[in-house]
């Protein structure tokens, strides 16, 4: 079939190769422009670095919205419009231009995370389960008929980076199974209950700072959603530091909030009676380190409060 992509990030990487190894024809691979990255240098999105990588054409429009990126569409002629992680809204009259519609991949269990963060928002909330979508596209964001899903359990220990991976092969699965369907008019139309729809807001660094009144599984869940932007923090001798990985403690006495040095990190005491373990950090202005080795260099005898 004859394929416009659509994507940007890392997790729509999965979804173009898989595409690209199915032999499908693809004839353009749309993305965001190239953005500054470390001194000011430009980057490209992993979407391009992959595309031009196997041969493929590369389009990045500032906007999908002057007119000029109906008339490239309609020139590439694609017989469907695949959408991962793209980034910007399409109008209308671009998703009308294939013969088989528009479709996009969403990582989440439409219609509930609708949004910029579903993966975050999921493993923040306390999810047991998630998975990926494939929709045909619409006017409203992430709000098209399904076509078709795959559920996962979210695992215990797991942090965003981690289901980020998973989910991305798993979309990618789902949609060399799906495209097929579109061609031969087996593919679904299921609405979405606009009563269930929930919306993922975008991430900020608001949500990173650590209240330690709440129990310890939602303090958990703070730090793994968080990882790798912008990350749970916590203040250290007057300093913010980022938290980037920790394990469940058990049952305490002390007071919520308290902080001691333990061998392997620092424990922390939640709302609930219960503490986790934090064992590791990035300290203000530092690099990412094990808890431990900041405790040496802080000189903190274990069991001491800090």
């Amino acid at each position: 079939m004859r394929i416009v992509f659509m994507g940007t990030p890392t997790f729509a990487v999965a979804s173009l190769r898989r595409l690209k190894e199915d032999g499908h024809e693809l004839v353009g691979v749309f993305t965001q422009p190239d953005k500054p990255g470390n001194r000011k240098r430009m980057t490209a999105p992993p979407v391009k670095e992959y595309a031009l990588s196997v041969g493929l054409p590369v389009y990045q429009p500032e906007t999908l919205c002057d007119g000029a990126a109906l008339s490239l569409l309609r020139s590439l002629a694609p017989e469907l419009t695949v959408t991962a992680a793209y980034g910007q809204l399409l109008p209308e009259e671009l998703l009308r231009v294939p013969k088989y519609g528009s479709v996009n991949l969403h990582p989440s269990l439409l219609p509930k995370y609708r949004g910029p963060a579903p993966i975050n928002r999921a493993i923040l909330n306390g999810e047991a389960e998630t998975g990926v979508t494939v929709m045909h596209m619409a006017k409203k964001l992430d709000a098209g008929d399904v076509i078709s899903v795959r559920k996962t359990a979210i695992g215990a220990d797991e942090d965003a980076e981690q289901l980020f991976e998973r989910l991305a092969e798993l979309g990618a699965a789902l949609l060399s199974e799906t495209v097929p369907t579109l061609a031969d008019g087996t593919a679904a139309r299921i609405p979405q209950d606009e009563a269930k729809a929930t919306y993922a807001r975008k991430l900020s660094r608001e949500l990173s700072p650590i209240d330690w009144s709440k129990p310890a599984e939602a303090v958990f869940d703070q730090i793994r959603a968080l990882v790798p932007w912008p990350c749970a923090s916590m203040t250290l001798y007057g300093k913010t530091v980022k938290l980037w990985h920790a394990v469940r403690g058990g049952e305490t006495a002390a007071a919520a909030g308290t902080l001691f040095a333990r061998k392997k990190g620092i424990e922390c005491v939640c709302g609930d009676g219960k503490s986790i373990l934090v064992t590791e950090l990035q300290p203000e202005g530092g690099k990412r380190m094990a808890a431990d080795a900041w405790l040496n260099g802080q000189r903190a005898a274990v069991g001491t409060a800090l």
